[in-house]
């Protein structure tokens, strides 16, 4: 009996496990795949071609002492440009190199065409004497600007440590930055009544109050503690000139 051929009776090749056939996608998918890729296509088009969403204005709130004007001018915000381009981080970092009186900024898109500049401006709490003009400095011993004319209800800072020894080992910043701590520490009550705030040493630290009354301060270590002791002592003691909370463990007032 003659041997079959192998193309008769012969059972299907099996298929190799791991591959698989190549489909064609069906009009569906294609459809769905196209309108994604349109819809992508538009939606750059819009933040970017269109005059959809472009800067047409800038606004600028939390000014004190700076004029909305003065921001505006240096931000530079590119009108005209896409919202979307706008680099606010740049703007931000500009605004702050520039104008040092600006503590904070946030710059926000404002859609669909605008650019928002909220300010925050450093407040001072000591006035330092430069030159017949004023340096201030704000609650992180920064000093921000400079001035003709002081700022009321802010005290002078008076630096007089050019004969203390301790000189070598705290600077004048550090001494700056000692006698804003004391402020920061002080009740508001008592702080708005210092005129003058006198340093000689980083130990020696005297408040100069209205009506010719003074505090000894000493160090600016223990505020806290001394805040409430000269709080304690004013009241125990209305009619004193001058107190001593140096030593909070064993404070002192005299003279009327």
């Amino acid at each position: 009996m003659a041997a079959k051929s192998r193309s008769e009776g012969s059972a299907p090749r099996p298929s190799r496990p791991g591959v698989r056939r190549f489909r064609v996608p069906g009009p569906r998918v294609l459809l769905i795949a196209l309108g994604a890729v349109l819809l992508v296509a538009g939606g750059v088009w819009a933040l970017y071609g269109s005059s959809w969403f472009r800067v047409e204005k800038v606004s600028t709130s939390g000014t004190a002492v700076l004029t909305p004007e003065q921001v505006e001018r240096v931000a530079a915000v590119p009108v005209g440009a896409p919202l979307v381009s706008v680099d606010t981080d740049a703007i931000a970092a500009r605004l702050r190199a520039e104008l040092p009186r600006i503590d904070s900024v946030d710059v926000v898109r404002s859609w669909p065409h605008g650019i928002g500049l909220k300010v925050t401006e450093r407040r001072p709490v000591l006035l330092l004497e430069n030159g017949g003009k004023f340096d201030e400095v704000d609650a992180g011993a920064v000093r921000f600007a400079t001035v003709t004319t002081p700022p009321r209800g802010v005290p002078r800072l008076v630096i007089d440590a050019a004969a203390s020894p301790s000189l070598r080992r705290f600077d004048t910043e550090r001494l700056l930055t000692a006698a804003v701590g004391v402020t920061g520490e002080l009740p508001e009550k008592i702080a708005q009544d210092v005129r003058v705030v006198r340093i000689t040493s980083f130990d020696s630290i005297t408040l100069e109050l209205g009506k010719g009354r003074s505090v000894f301060w000493g160090s600016g270590e223990d505020g806290p503690v001394k805040a409430r002791v000269l709080t304690a002592l004013m009241k125990a003691t209305p009619k004193a000139g001058h107190f001593d909370v140096s030593a909070p463990t064993a404070p002192a007032s005299s003279g009327s």
